[in-house]
């Protein structure tokens, strides 16, 4: 019996597609793209109950960037942009969760739930793009 590859969701075949340079492609799919950096924003609440308060402000279709100015406690209060950040240059959980994401927009963001913990406190971490 054939090795079958650990990807999430089976696909056609046995055989991957060869790698597309488009993003449209992974998106259709539900594949991320290898990425190297991402463009994130998170919103960062100490108390386990004020991030849960703003999860509440987002499922209620509240944009993103506005719910991070008024919930998170960081100097990325300017709409919870961190900007472009690599691998290796954040804390483990929030890396390993902040890479796994989908791209999204701060107007229907996708977002981690639920909010990751680090020593920091709780993120709620959206990404707006991969490269």
């Amino acid at each position: 019996m054939a090795k079958k590859d650990a990807a999430p969701k089976g696909g056609k075949g046995g055989k991957s597609a060869p790698a597309k340079d488009d993003g449209d492609d992974d998106k259709k799919q539900g594949k991320l793209k290898a990425a190297n950096s991402i463009n994130v924003r998170h919103i960062l609440c100490e108390k386990h109950s004020k991030a849960m308060e703003a999860m509440a402000k987002l499922r209620e279709g509240t944009a993103f960037n506005t719910v991070a100015q008024e919930f998170s406690e960081d100097k990325a209060k300017a709409g919870g942009s961190l900007g472009w950040m690599t691998r290796g240059s954040m804390v483990g959980a929030f890396q390993d969760a902040a890479f796994a994401l989908q791209p999204s927009t701060v107007s229907n963001p996708t977002y981690t739930n639920p909010p990751v913990k680090t020593q920091f406190g709780y993120h709620i971490i959206m990404v707006e793009g991969r490269k």
